[in-house]
This record gives C-alpha cells, sequence and structure tokens, in this order.
C-alpha cells in the first residue's frame, strides 16, 4: 500500500499580536490508499482546522502535507485550485446540490469542469449511480429527493473524478439515524468497492465505528487512536464510547 495523505509536525495559529490561538499543535499521520479514516474530538479541538487544512481552504502556518506525493504548503493559488478539482472529493453536512440541476447534471458537474468528453461523462455517470444505487434517480431534482437520497448524489459527486482523497466534514450531521446508517453503508461500499481513500471528520461514536481508523484530537493534538484491525462495528463503537470518555480526563497526548 502507499501513502495517499501524509502529515508532519502539522501546526496552525489563528490571530495575531497578544490574542494568538494554536488550533494544531505539531499533528503528524498519514494515511494509507483505501483506508477509512474518522477525525473525533470535543469541539474546539481542531478537528475542522484540520480538515480545512488538508482540503486548501486555510494554509497551515508550519509542516508539510502531502496528498498524493504532492506538497501543499508550497502550491500557488492557480495550482491549488486545479489540485481541489482534480485530487480531493467533497461531502459536507449540507448537500450542496444546485437545485436548478437534475441529479444527473449535479453528479456530472466536477466533469464538466473538467471538459470530460459527453459520452465518457455518462459513462461515469452510470458506473457511480449503479454503485451507489441512484440510477433511477438522476433525471430527478434535489427538491425531489429525501435527504439520505441527496446526500447518496453528493458522494457521487465527490467520487466520480477518482480523487485521490475523500474529505467529508460531518457527513451525516442533518440525517436522522436511518438515513445516518444508510449513508454510512453507502461510504463502506465507496471505500471497499470503489477503493475511495476516505478521511472524516465526525462527532457521532456510531459514525466513526464504520471506519478503519479513529483518531482522536483533543486541544490540537493527536491524542489517542483506535484501529478497527478484527474488531466488530459494535466492538468498535463501544471502544469509540471509552475513549470519547476518557478524553474529559489527564491522559498524555501520543
Amino acid at each position: 500500500m502507499n501513502e495517499i495523505l501524509k502529515l508532519i509536525n502539522v501546526t496552525k495559529y489563528y490571530g495575531n499580536g497578544s490574542v494568538v490561538t494554536k488550533a494544531l499543535d505539531g499533528i503528524s499521520f498519514s494515511v494509507e490508499k483505501g483506508e477509512f479514516t474518522a477525525i473525533m474530538g470535543a469541539s474546539g479541538s481542531g478537528k475542522s482546522t484540520l480538515l480545512n487544512v488538508i482540503a486548501t481552504i486555510d494554509r497551515v502556518s508550519s509542516g508539510d502535507i502531502y496528498v498524493d506525493g504532492q506538497h501543499l504548503p508550497e502550491m500557488k493559488e492557480e495550482k491549488l485550485s486545479a489540485f481541489r478539482r482534480d485530487q480531493l472529493g467533497f461531502i459536507f453536512q449540507e448537500y450542496n446540490l444546485l437545485d436548478t440541476l437534475t441529479i444527473g447534471e449535479n453528479i456530472s458537474l466536477p466533469l464538466n469542469l473538467k471538459k470530460v468528453s459527453a459520452s465518457e461523462t455518462q459513462k461515469e455517470l452510470d458506473h457511480v449511480a449503479d454503485i451507489l444505487g441512484i440510477s433511477d434517480q438522476l433525471s430527478k431534482f434535489p427538491c425531489e429527493l429525501s435527504g439520505g437520497q441527496r446526500q447518496r448524489a453528493a458522494c457521487a459527486r465527490a467520487i466520480i473524478t477518482n480523487p485521490a482523497l475523500v474529505l467529508a466534514d460531518e457527513p451525516s450531521g442533518a440525517l436522522d439515524s436511518q438515513n445516518s446508517k444508510t449513508l454510512m453503508q453507502t461510504f463502506t461500499m465507496m471505500n471497499q468497492s470503489l477503493g475511495s481513500t476516505i478521511l472524516m471528520v465526525t462527532h457521532d461514536p456510531v459514525v466513526g465505528s464504520y471506519a478503519d481508523r479513529v483518531l482522536f484530537l483533543k486541544d490540537g493534538k493527536i491524542w489517542s487512536e483506535v484501529l478497527k484491525g478484527g474488531r466488530s462495528r459494535q466492538e468498535m463503537y463501544h471502544e469509540i464510547l471509552s475513549v470519547t470518555a476518557a478524553l474529559g480526563g489527564d491522559a498524555d497526548v501520543i
């Protein structure tokens, strides 16, 4: 296996003068190709900041980030725009689907922006829609779909360009428990059937239990790590609950 994502001593400060906050404090970890990793932690632990610097939405103060071998901190904005378009897939809590486009047009949009031919676009659209079970929804508009169906369409849009890394920010946050379960089954399908490499931020232990690995942040540092290994989802869930409870203690940072 090869590393898709690698962070080395990443630090991020906000503010200036006498009011400075260290949101990320020397974070280092890597994600292998085909791995499904979740990031968890209390509010203010640095989860969203971490996702933002990996997504190139924000710049690190110091340290190195590599995605598929490309060094992000040294990229200029023009190159970053192309990198985000071609190498990253995004799934948000809000679906961010365009109301005036059909589901098929929404999913195809990243390929259209890359000026991929109509025949190749249709081929890729049919492929991801079939795997994610939304082939019969492509001619509908977002307002005609349930929240779960819209989020599945957002997943299809995120992976249609076959990105190196899929970033998901609280993807189940706007869904009820049943649609959340369906969405996570979709993530598992993306990961196992399509080989998608996924990094997901979540506050929900149930959602986190679907991942291969969970990294816990506290005060901008990696505080603990849980690996699924041979664990069942239920065992993973209970381990996540144990670590979450311990986050209130004074354990050493790893």
